[in-house]
């Protein structure tokens, strides 16, 4: 993709390829091609002071596969995905189709590359629905009057709500908290919630370091100690193990997943319910 503008059924976008974006930064981590120079440049500057963020992105994305995985398992068959990112198969509605092949997925993000590339998000089970909105987590109740927020989901049935890797990028406190407070006031009794964040609580000063490379790049990061993340789900029942490293929630029990530190990780994960 050439040039700065791209199109989604018919519908001109401007991917604004000039600017790092943490979405195509994360792709770019994951080895993935849907990045750009100044994505990479931004990328390139964290991992100097932040070398295992590769290894935080597979960490994190394997802890998403695993919860829903989990979540599916319990009966739960509708997801509502905020921060999608970049569709790095397998992705959240493939991992949820797998076990309940009738599953619903409801996937929004801000960045028009997301959009750009929505095509491969809908590819769901045909006995399932997967549906894709631009918006943005800052504004909640846009995703929870949608139209495609009612032609996906029934709120009045329990769904997941999957906030992975994405608050830390909500640096202010008070809106944070007003944000996943509107979402989850708005799901049913049974509803989960799925969450990981960055904290500096395992490596500090690197931790320190990267955020200023992001906000340097136009992305503020909030990073957030273990009762910060925790304060988030309050009022819900916290699934064993608790609130703990990404790697460290439910990993596979045949022991296959990579060996990684909690200062590599240096992310916090958690799954709650709602009673």
């Amino acid at each position: 993709m050439a040039g700065s503008r791209g199109s989604h059924d018919g519908v001109e976008v401007d991917l604004q390829l000039h600017r790092a974006h943490s979405a195509r930064m994360y792709d770019y981590y994951l080895g993935g091609t849907t990045n750009f120079a100044a994505d990479r440049e931004a990328a390139g500057q964290a991992l100097a002071v932040f070398p295992w963020a590769p290894v935080a992105a597979r960490a994190n994305r394997a802890f998403m596969h695993r919860s829903i995985r989990f979540l599916a398992g319990t009966g739960i068959d509708q997801f509502l995905d905020i921060g999608t990112g970049i569709p790095t198969s397998p992705n959240l509605h493939e991992i949820a189709q797998q076990v309940n092949p009738q599953a619903r997925v409801l996937y929004t993000d801000n960045d028009p590359i997301v959009f750009a590339h929505a095509q491969a998000l809908l590819r769901s089970n045909p006995a399932g629905r997967t549906v894709y909105l631009q918006a943005d987590v800052h504004k909640p109740e846009a995703i929870l009057e949608s139209a495609e927020l009612r032609e996906a989901l029934d709120l009045a049935r329990p769904v997941a709500l999957s906030l992975v890797a994405l608050l830390h990028f909500i640096p202010d406190e008070r809106q944070a908290h007003a944000v996943v407070d509107r979402l989850k006031s708005a799901l049913a009794p049974g509803s989960a919630l799925v969450i990981s964040h960055g904290t500096a609580d395992f490596a500090p000063a690197a931790a320190e370091r990267v955020s200023q490379v992001y906000a340097a790049a136009g992305t503020p990061v909030r990073m957030r100690g273990r009762e910060e993340v925790r304060s988030f789900l309050d009022g819900w029942e916290i699934r064993d193990p608790g609130v703990v490293a990404t790697h460290r929630w439910r990993p596979d029990p045949d022991g296959s997943g990579p060996e990684i530190t909690e200062a590599e990780a240096s992310a916090y994960a958690a799954v709650a319910v709602k009673p």
